[in-house]
């Protein structure tokens, strides 16, 4: 059973590891939800199998590679081709007649992960004709997840449950017709390859991606505390265009943000909000 002493030490060396690695590396998680941080900084602990996060520190300061294993840990890759088909119903019914104003737009995946949600959008706005009009953008902290996204090969299962997602989205072809399948895997079809770019991005560092017309980060704004969640928000809201496009994830919201009265709701369900012009 740990003491009240063992747990504030166990506490006083997470904040010691966290600034570590910010002032080492220069990625910054300090910022991030503790509890969601503090399961995964046990499970690598475990899996590492050190007694103490001092002993991580201490490695980590002098090896590379070993930090890199143990960010891994703070990616979140919880993704699927289609994921929520509702949210893409939405962008389909009341945001995509709105991109068709714009002689050519561009659209941020924040927080890509694996990319699977990124080339969702383009196989939609192929469906709708829009794909030629547009340059994708797909970014994330972890570079073997943005390996996976380039290569754009998936497990055939996982495609599979992808071509449900995409009809239940009210996809107006076959999924099929987007990848080539062999030997278990399936491989996406390089014109959709062609209009994203994968590029490494840390969401709470770095700086503005440009202006964007469409902005989609779902599901990771959870993962920070609300000091860290306004300053992503702000980056948002000034990456975007005046009438540009946020969406978020099923379980964010807007509300009681730092940038609530700067956007109005597109459609609640889906988390989907439009720059105050």
């Amino acid at each position: 059973m740990e003491t009240n002493d063992s747990v504030e030490i166990a506490e006083i060396e997470i904040d010691l590891l966290l600034e570590a690695i910010y002032r080492r590396y220069g990625y910054d998680f300090r910022n991030y939800s503790r509890v969601s941080l503090e399961r995964r900084l046990l499970q690598f602990l475990n899996d590492a199998e050190y007694k103490t996060y001092s002993e991580v520190t201490g490695r980590l300061l002098r090896d590379s590679l070993f930090f890199h294993k143990l960010a891994a840990y703070f990616s979140i890759s919880v993704t699927a081709l289609f994921r929520d088909p509702f949210f893409y119903k939405a962008v389909q019914e009341k945001v995509v007649p709105l991109l068709r104003t714009w002689a050519h737009f561009k659209i941020w995946h924040a927080g890509c992960a694996t990319g699977e949600e990124a080339y969702s959008m383009a196989i939609l706005l192929n469906d709708e004709k829009l794909l030629g009009r547009a340059m994708l953008y797909a970014t994330d902290i972890s570079q073997p997840a943005l390996d996976t996204a380039k290569a754009g090969v998936y497990p055939l299962d996982t495609v599979k449950q992808g071509s449900i997602n995409y009809l239940n989205a009210d996809g107006t072809s076959s999924l099929s017709k987007y990848y080539h399948a062999k030997y278990g895997a399936a491989l996406l079809d390089s014109s959709l390859k062609k209009k994203i770019t994968f590029s490494q991005h840390n969401l709470v560092i770095d700086k503005s991606f440009g202006e964007m017309q469409m902005i989609v980060c779902r599901n990771v704004l959870i993962y920070f505390n609300q000091d860290l969640q306004n300053q992503v928000l702000e980056l948002f809201w000034d990456s975007l265009e005046y009438g540009g496009f946020l969406c978020l994830g099923d379980k964010e919201s807007l509300m009681f943000s730092s940038v609530a009265d700067k956007f109005i709701t597109i459609d609640e369900k889906a988390r989907i909000y439009k720059k105050k012009i």
